[in-house]
């Protein structure tokens, strides 16, 4: 199966998940990830969920209440393909990059230099059991991590989006692992 066929094909089946489904997951996800915060984590990167993305709310919800700084991507106004990383909390201004995704109103006091993020965790579209990651295909966050390898990278995602291999390419950048509702699976 092609790359493109095979992350339509995840797509649609994590868009498939009902309101409900997508609702539980988020919230057992909440739960793993919240039980391995420890008090040294300050600031987190993560994204809002899209197109059927496991649902990051609650966990930020838990971030929020134990006073760790949010942040979320945003498309970099200069310089193409990457990402800057803003500041979230409960009333920042918003608005709708061009695929469509909420993100930051563009304000640079609240960028967080990636370098002092203390973990990124990332949507994706497909993974499997060695913990290799596929994304929506644009590169932002492989680019991005690419110039900040040290950095503590967990790929978050419903269980449904799992598969038996992917291929990867020498611009893949790896993840320290994947996290699901039910499963944490270490990079290989």
């Amino acid at each position: 199966m092609s790359i493109k066929k095979l992350r339509q094909l995840m797509r649609e089946k994590r868009q498939q998940l009902s309101a409900a489904e997508q609702q539980q997951a988020g919230i057992d996800l909440a739960k793993r990830l919240t039980q391995q915060l420890t008090p040294a984590i300050k600031r987190v990167a993560i994204y809002l969920a899209n197109d059927g993305e496991v649902c990051s709310q609650a966990f930020i919800e838990q971030l929020w209440q134990r006073n760790i700084e949010v942040y979320l991507p945003v498309l970099h106004p200069f310089n193409k393909g990457n990402l800057l990383f803003l500041r979230f909390e409960r009333f920042s201004a918003m608005t709708v990059n061009k695929y469509g995704i909420g993100e930051p109103t563009l304000d640079v006091r609240q960028v967080c230099p990636v370098e002092r993020l203390d973990i990124i965790f990332t949507p994706l579209v497909a993974f499997d059991s060695n913990g290799n990651r596929m994304g929506m295909g644009g590169g932002y966050y492989d680019r991005t991590l690419a110039q900040h390898r040290q950095l503590s990278t967990i790929g978050l995602a419903h269980d449904c989006q799992q598969v038996d291999k992917l291929e990867t390419q020498p611009w893949d950048m790896p993840l320290d692992c994947i996290m699901t509702p039910t499963q944490q699976i270490n990079a290989q």
